[in-house]
């Protein structure tokens, strides 16, 4: 499931980055405040997938 999050987050930064540009070159400060908002949300997701990786990694997992 962590790769298909990873994977969703960063298309959802790429699809914000995309309105953030088009807002800028058609003066849609809207589609622009939209943009940048879903760029920072889908790195704060992604942000939350390292942190989840790094726990997994650190925590000591008992095979018996």
């Amino acid at each position: 499931m962590g790769l298909e999050d990873k994977a969703r987050n960063t298309a959802d930064t790429a699809k914000g980055k995309a309105k953030d540009v088009v807002g800028r070159v058609t003066g849609d400060k809207d589609l622009e405040s939209e943009g940048k908002t879903d760029q920072v949300v889908g790195n704060l997701k992604q942000a939350g997938e390292k942190v989840k990786d790094a726990v997994r990694s650190a925590v000591p997992h008992d095979k018996k």
